[in-house]
């Protein structure tokens, strides 16, 4: 997982999140998050990177709409990365809520 983009990471993020999701719907879930527009010549050429790499299956709905799903590989290095990041970030800091302990 340390070789992607932040970008890519994000699209694994959102596959993970939904079941069996098209280019549309991924789309609109990081534009969403990004609050700006993603063209399609940033989405599938990364889409298909994740797909040389292992990470994502993508599967034929139709003739014209592909779905992508996680492989395995894919959810172990979610769940690798969500263990290294929690290394580093506790989900419940209250003193970091409240402002104690930063200084200015």
């Amino acid at each position: 997982m340390y070789d992607l983009t932040g970008f890519q990471r994000d699209l694994l993020y959102v596959i993970a999140g939904l079941e069996e999701p098209h280019g549309l719907a991924i789309k609109e879930e990081l534009e969403d998050y990004y609050e700006k527009e993603i063209h399609h010549g940033r989405l599938y050429p990364n889409l298909d990177t994740l797909v040389e790499k292992g990470l994502v299956d993508k599967g034929q709905r139709d003739r014209r709409t592909n779905y992508y799903t996680l492989t395995r590989r894919g959810r172990r290095e979610i769940n690798a990365r969500s263990n290294w990041e929690s290394r580093y970030v506790e989900e419940d800091e209250p003193e970091a809520e409240a402002g104690v302990g930063i200084e200015n």
